[in-house]
Parts: structure tokens; sequence; C-alpha cells
């Protein structure tokens, strides 16, 4: 197979035409790094790995740009990028970021349990389910949990202040209150303690 033209398209993506068709778009810097050029002889096998590397290289750069927007952890890039670049590359593609420490599950988990914690006030259950729906690793998920969780009296009372404070006026608003914060995972026995001052 010949190629007869190579085309500069947006986003940094190259054009291949091989045998006056069209065949495939790759990076520019897959491209310019491969040794071909037009004219140039291309079997199938070093099309595939011409390909291949340029989902890994735009799997890399598709990683970077959502870390650098915010922290993820593993799975939620992982979910990005198999559907644009196949799992192969992404796999490949992670595993690079990880050992330059730029996907950092643990780190990634302890910070998200903190925010959920300190500035949601959720309970420790809830921060499990929460962090083992981003894909942390559930033991990782329950040593983070039982590391970090403040006291849940503590953590409601903050919640009855501020989410729950109309709710309290009266005896069906407490109801309601204390629903939520079963739903939010809370235990009945703590709900009640941070509740104590508010019954008549």
């Amino acid at each position: 197979m010949l190629i007869t033209a190579a085309e500069e398209r947006k986003k940094s993506l190259t054009a291949l035409y091989i045998d006056g068709e069209y065949a495939a778009s790759v990076d520019s810097v897959t491209w310019l790094s491969s040794g071909k050029k037009t004219g140039s002889e291309i079997t199938d096998e070093e099309l595939y790995a011409l390909l291949q590397q340029s989902n890994v290289n735009r799997a890399k750069e598709k990683a970077l740009y959502l870390i650098e927007y915010r922290p993820r952890s593993r799975k939620e890039v992982e979910d990005k990028l198999v559907p644009l670049f196949g799992e192969e590359a992404a796999e490949e593609a992670i595993e690079r970021l990880e050992q330059l420490g730029l996907i950092d599950d643990a780190a990634f988990a302890e910070r998200y349990a903190q925010q959920l914690f300190e500035q949601k006030h959720y309970s420790s259950r809830r921060v499990l389910f929460e962090l083992m729906k981003k894909g942390i690793d559930r033991e990782l998920a329950e040593e983070l949990t039982e590391q970090l969780e403040p006291d849940p009296v503590e953590q409601i009372a903050r919640l009855l202040e501020t989410k729950y404070a109309r709710s309290m006026q009266d005896e069906k608003g407490r109801q309601r209150a204390i629903n939520g914060l079963k739903a939010m995972g809370f235990s009945w026995y703590d709900i009640m303690d941070a509740m104590a001052p508010y019954q008549s």
C-alpha cells in the first residue's frame, strides 16, 4: 500500500490517504515521528500500529485535559477514554499517567472524602458509597472513611443548623429532617442525640 497524501486537519490531526483513498486520521505528532511520508509504502500491520499509537497519544491528551479540569479517579478517566479510543489505548494512557503520579486513586480518594465530610457533611456510610461509585477500591474507601470520619453527631448538628434550620420549627418539619438525615446514611441514635436540643 502506498501513502499518496497526508493532509493536516483541525485538532492536530493528519488525514492519511492510501492508494488515493482516505484511510484514517492520526495525531500529527504520531505521524511526524513515524518516519513515514507521502510516497512511503505501508503495510496493514504498520498502519494498525500507527493508529494504535495515535489513539494512545490522543487518550493521554484527553486524560490530561480531564484531570486539569478537576481531580478524577482512574475509573472516571477510563469511562471517558474507552468509548473514544478503545480499551487498549485507554489502559496504556492511564498507566503512563499513573507512573507520572498524575492519576492516583489513593490521593484522589482522600481529598474527595475530606471534601464530602467537611463541605457536604455526609455520613461515613454515604462517603463510602460515593467513593466506591467513583471506582475506589472498597478496602481503601473503608480505611479512609474510618480514618477521616468526624463525629457524626457534630455532622448532624451542622446540618440541622444549616440545611434543616427551617424544618426545626415544628414536629412535621423535624420528622422531614429525620427522614432526610436517615437517607444520608446517619444512624437513628446519632440523629436523636443531635436533635435532643430541639425536642420539646
